[in-house]
């Protein structure tokens, strides 16, 4: 009778420990994509160039978008990619027509690796957009969405709006990262190449 208890204990100890070696498992690649942050830093060097934001903010259950084929859809079910996410209105002026030209350039720096990366305009408005700029940028995904959702979930620095900024959000739906206002689009596409090399998601 002890020896079958203790080979009962014994199975059930395994079972736990198989389960934790499958949760591991899956949780690596984004564990990876953050230690290539934290740990596989170049000594004396910045660790990367955009902000990384704490703790994590996953896209709010509350968030809906609309789209120009879907309708109004929850904007989680646009997550499992890379997206690289900028806010404005659908006037666009200048600077927001500079932030579309970057995101657009540093997704297609990243080469084959590009097609892990999506590139998202929310518009905090209905009104409609130039033609200049949709046939410019036709990779970049035009969407609306409610401005006050998006400025509690979209933090800014201080003394700037969420306009000002582009951001980025994981695979798993985290908003991780926020580039600065009139950023440097070379140093923008050094971290994504970085999260993207570390990083088997998306």
């Amino acid at each position: 009778m002890a020896k079958s208890h203790r080979a009962a204990s014994t199975q059930t100890r395994r079972k736990v420990w198989l389960l934790w070696l499958v949760a591991a498992v899956c949780a690596a690649p984004a564990i990876a994509s953050y230690m290539a942050y934290y740990i596989f830093k170049p000594t004396g060097a910045a660790v990367n160039y955009g902000t990384l934001l704490e703790p994590q903010r996953p896209v709010p259950a509350t968030l809906t978008v609309r789209t120009e084929h879907d309708g109004l859809v929850p904007m989680r079910t646009l997550t499992g990619k890379w997206l690289m996410l900028m806010v404005d209105a659908s006037a666009c002026t200048e600077d927001c027509v500079k932030k579309l030209y970057f995101m657009r350039q540093v997704r297609a720096t990243q080469g084959n690796e590009r097609e892990r990366v999506d590139t998202l305009w929310l518009r905090t408005d209905n009104a409609p957009v130039a033609a200049t700029i949709t046939s410019a940028y036709p990779d970049i995904r035009l969407l609306q969405a409610d401005a006050n959702t998006l400025a509690n979930w979209l933090p800014a620095e201080a003394n700037t709006a969420m306009t000002d900024h582009i951001y980025l959000i994981d695979p798993s739906g985290n908003l991780m990262m926020r580039f600065p206002k009139e950023p440097d689009p070379t140093k923008i596409k050094k971290d994504l190449s970085k999260l993207l090399k570390w990083s088997g998601i998306g």
